[in-house]
């Protein structure tokens, strides 16, 4: 089989890293032997899965360490050889970060851990999600071979030493997969921060802060107005809050909005 590279990289909003996911499945097809990617975002898995779905040669199964993680390794496949896909979650190449520091008159973000671990050399794809533990530090996921090299190392964020352990997966406090919850809101506008407002259960105050600090975003990208308004079907993301997609709006009586909104 050769795979129709043209229609699969056509459009692509992230070429070099779609560019990347069909040299995995060109490799798998020639080998047969199943491969998985490196930690990925998640606007590239949700693409290449979409572009890939309608070839059956090839199976898909995305996995970062947890339900909900939003940076995930892909694992591809023959359809032949699709038995792999059982218990795959027990045998996916990833492990566990420990990131130690004193915190207590600073307040870093997982965007600062991943900045200094990149700095450390640690390349973007072999990070996956990183989630901060009260004043203490964080914890992260990453590739075994990542664990190993940053095993024991010392690093920096601002003022504040930082210590490393590599550990097993399982020794992780994981995030917890939220239970999907319908919410019906009454809205003057259908403004990005109204309806983020809503969604999460925070004052807009707190969201304009979280848009300022980059820490939400719709459908994966940062948002850069908190007037711009959503449509149906739009996602937005908040960091450690979860999900809110807009399943439907109408207007009332009084011309304000009904939005029904889906939480995960």
């Amino acid at each position: 089989m050769n795979l129709p590279k043209k229609e699969l990289l056509k459009g692509c909003k992230d070429l070099k890293g779609m560019e990347g996911i069909v040299a995995q499945a060109e490799k798998v097809l020639n080998t047969w032997q199943p491969i998985w990617s490196e930690f990925i975002p998640a606007p590239l898995r949700e693409e290449a899965l979409r572009k890939f779905s309608t070839l059956c040669e090839l199976n898909w199964h995305a996995y970062g360490g947890h339900p909900a993680a939003e940076r995930q390794r892909l694992l591809c496949s023959r359809e032949e050889n699709k038995t792999i896909f059982q218990e795959v979650e027990k045998q996916a190449p990833i492990a566990g970060l420990l990131i130690k520091g004193n915190f207590l008159f600073d307040n870093p973000t997982s965007k600062d851990f991943r900045a200094s671990l990149e700095n450390m050399g640690c390349p973007p794809g072999e990070l996956g999600d990183i989630w901060v533990i009260g004043d203490r530090g964080a914890q992260a996921i990453c590739t075994p071979e990542a664990g190993v090299m940053l095993h024991q190392k010392i690093g920096m964020i601002r003022d504040v030493q930082i210590s490393f352990e590599g550990v097993e997966l399982e020794q992780l406090s994981l995030p917890s997969k939220r239970l999907s919850k319908k919410l019906t809101t009454i809205e003057a506008s259908l403004r990005v921060d109204s309806i983020a407002s809503a969604g999460f259960g925070l004052s807009r105050g707190k969201i304009v802060n979280q848009i300022k600090a980059g820490s939400l975003r719709l459908n994966w990208n940062p948002i850069k107005q908190p007037s711009q308004n959503v449509e149906i079907g739009d996602r937005l993301q908040l960091d450690g809050r979860g999900t809110v997609e807009v399943l439907c709006f109408e207007t009332t009586k009084r011309q304000r909005w009904r939005v029904e909104l889906l939480r995960n």
